[in-house]
């Protein structure tokens, strides 16, 4: 089902280059798998059954992994009215409400599909923002779900999450660290791997980021257009990253793998190569294009202007 949020045909092509790259970089994985395992049928199952996890429980995952549970209207009636308004609005089905006991303002949606969808408020936000720029940062995350960016973000980081995980084991596994060993071809064969998992890794964390960037300027510009209200999704991008970077570095950390679902990333300060490596574009990016959006929607409302 189509919804009324504006459709952003670069932010589909990016996606699809974006899977289509991180496929191949997948099927290099997979072989490499093949040759240290000696088993093409336990590594396809084996990958099928972790990215099938991913895909299907990545909602629930999230949600335990940000301390974030669902709620019902009668514990939150005004958060559930603000959601209920943006689905109406934007012409999609009602997303599950939730709220994660965190002290640190953010949002994020998750979920494989609109009919599977949450969305998930911190009280920290809850108890910063206004009701027009609660309904900006709704609107930005009910975006993610109907650009279906979320589902391919969690796709994505699949790959890289097991690459990671392979790296991390062949650090502290006995593999890495035997010397002498007799049979030097299982030790070429790990190392090879190793290199691969690596170099994986690298790429769909570049890749990943990538689009994330993108991803983030797409969503802030469909909100901004489905609520006709820029300048309060500013305000709101504003207020809460001023108050994050106020948040002492080392309590955010356990937040920072999580950054590329968050409307604002945990950083309590600015990131060195920010352009290559940063989940998001920066608050300045951000809001020029807000600021262009409000000009636009202001001379669109000027009687007598020519379109």
């Amino acid at each position: 089902m189509q919804s009324r949020f504006q459709s952003d045909r670069r932010l589909t092509a990016r996606m699809t280059v974006t899977l289509f790259l991180l496929g191949l970089l997948y099927l290099a994985f997979v072989a490499a798998l093949i040759v240290l395992l000696k088993s093409w049928v336990l590594v396809v199952v084996i990958a099928a059954a972790f990215l099938g996890a991913q895909y299907w429980f990545s909602d629930r995952i999230a949600l335990y992994a940000m301390r974030g549970r669902v709620v019902e209207r009668e514990e939150y009636p005004q958060l559930h009215g603000v959601v209920d308004r943006l689905s109406a609005v934007a012409d999609m089905p009602k997303p599950l409400v939730a709220v994660s006991e965190l002290e640190m303002p953010n949002a994020f949606a998750t979920g494989r599909n609109a009919d599977h969808a949450v969305l998930c408020v911190t009280t920290g936000l809850l108890r910063r923002l206004e009701a027009d720029e609660l309904e900006g940062v709704l609107a930005h995350e009910l975006s993610h779900v109907a650009h279906k960016d979320v589902a391919v973000i969690t796709v994505a980081s699949f790959l890289g999450v097991i690459a990671g995980l392979i790296v991390r084991f062949a650090f502290y596994s006995q593999f890495f660290g035997v010397r002498g060993r007799k049979d030097q071809n299982t030790v070429v064969i790990f190392m090879t791997v190793l290199a691969v998992s690596a170099a994986v890794y690298a790429l769909s964390f570049l890749l990943i980021r990538a689009l994330s960037r993108y991803r983030e300027l797409a969503a802030d510009r469909a909100a901004a257009l489905l609520t006709g209200r820029p300048s309060a999704l500013a305000s709101a991008l504003t207020k809460v990253t001023g108050d994050i970077a106020r948040i002492p570095t080392k309590d955010l950390r356990s937040a920072q793998a999580f950054n590329a679902f968050y409307f604002t990333p945990a950083l309590g300060a600015t990131p060195g190569l920010e352009r290559l490596f940063s989940t998001h574009p920066s608050l300045d990016q951000r809001l020029e294009q807000l600021g262009r959006i409000s000009a636009e929607l202001g001379e669109a409302a000027t009687p007598g202007k020519a379109h």
